[in-house]
């Protein structure tokens, strides 16, 4: 059984200030400490400050990177909690390494496939633009384009580009697919037709991108792909803001090779203030609003407090990496 009996937890990331209100955080053991966070620390100096007294941390997917350098400034650091089971901003070497476990939640894969069409639909028919306008005193200052026949070409085939697809299909889209390791019976299965790589950028009438982040597909999406799009395309990004190189991104939709993006993540989030994006007319831009919705939030905060329960019991749940030999308590 852990020696952790009553812990110190910080909940990190909590930009609405509603964490408490998605969990029975009562049902923690008596005295413990629990402090909820709605700011972000970017000042390294500042985040070991705030986070050095606790004993269990849960991070809010990759808001708050957790580095080598971090955790072995973290001596308290037991139980390091992460919402989903994937979280790249977490060296969890490291926090094997030293003595940390880690462990994860479930989600649901249906809200960003959700919100990816939100972001078509608002930039094909100029949705933000239009609501501007009217707001104005304007009416009907843009055209859109409909969707019906066009190609939506999916960098990506997985749980998410499956579902993205099948909403392609019955808007009457013609659907293509590519991924490093996609297949012809798979692209099949997930509704999709396998083209090659050049291709998928070419044909393609709206982009949407349903990676995982990796070094393999860091920068993928550069200056030379985006160069093969259409002038009248539109690019879509609810996966991993570094897929795409931002720059080359900008330069593109500058210059209008490129009709307009629709983007949920970023290199960089919060997004900074003086960011290029923002001064574009053809970007739609929300904060990384792809699992964040009340059904996704009940399983995330379930989960954690499930994790954080059993750590303490002895038996970890959802472990993602654990040490043979658990870091004693400070």
């Amino acid at each position: 059984m852990s020696s952790v009996a009553v812990p110190a937890i910080a909940v990190l990331d909590d930009y609405q200030n509603v964490a408490r209100t998605f969990a029975d955080w009562a049902s923690l053991p008596a005295g413990s400490e629990l402090r909820f966070f709605a700011d972000h620390l970017t000042d390294s100096a500042e985040l070991v400050a705030r986070l050095a007294p606790f004993e269990v941390i849960v991070a809010m997917r990759e808001r708050t990177p957790f580095t080598r350098a971090l955790l072995a400034q973290l001596p308290k650091l037991r139980l390091l909690v992460t919402t989903g089971m994937r979280n790249a901003a977490i060296d969890v070497e490291a926090a094997v390494e030293l003595g940390i476990t880690v462990s994860g939640t479930d989600g649901l894969p249906y809200p960003t496939a959700e919100l990816t069409w939100a972001l078509i639909l608002a930039l094909a028919r100029k949705v933000p633009h239009e609501d501007r306008a009217v707001r104005n005193g304007k009416w009907q200052t843009s055209v859109g384009i409909g969707l019906k026949s066009k190609t939506l070409a999916l960098l990506g085939l997985g749980r998410l580009g499956s579902q993205v697809a099948q909403i392609g299909a019955a808007f009457g889209m013609r659907v293509i697919a590519w991924s490093p390791n996609l297949t012809d019976a798979r692209a099949q299965a997930g509704g999709a037709e396998l083209v090659g790589r050049d291709q998928l950028f070419a044909q393609a009438d709206v982009l949407s991108i349903h990676l995982v982040l990796s070094q393999r597909t860091r920068g993928l999406v550069g200056a030379r792909e985006l160069g093969l799009l259409k002038p009248s395309a539109l690019l879509i990004n609810t996966s991993r803001g570094p897929i795409v190189d931002e720059a080359a991104l900008v330069t593109a939709l500058r210059s209008e090779a490129l009709a307009g993006a629709g983007l949920d993540v970023f290199e960089s989030e919060p997004l900074p203030g003086d960011h290029p994006f923002l001064a574009l007319p053809n970007t739609v831009l929300t904060p990384h609003l792809g699992y964040v919705t009340d059904e996704t939030y009940r399983i995330f905060y379930g989960h954690a407090l499930e994790n954080i329960q059993s750590y303490l019991a002895g038996e970890p749940k959802r472990v993602i990496g654990a040490p043979p030999r658990p870091r004693a308590r400070v």
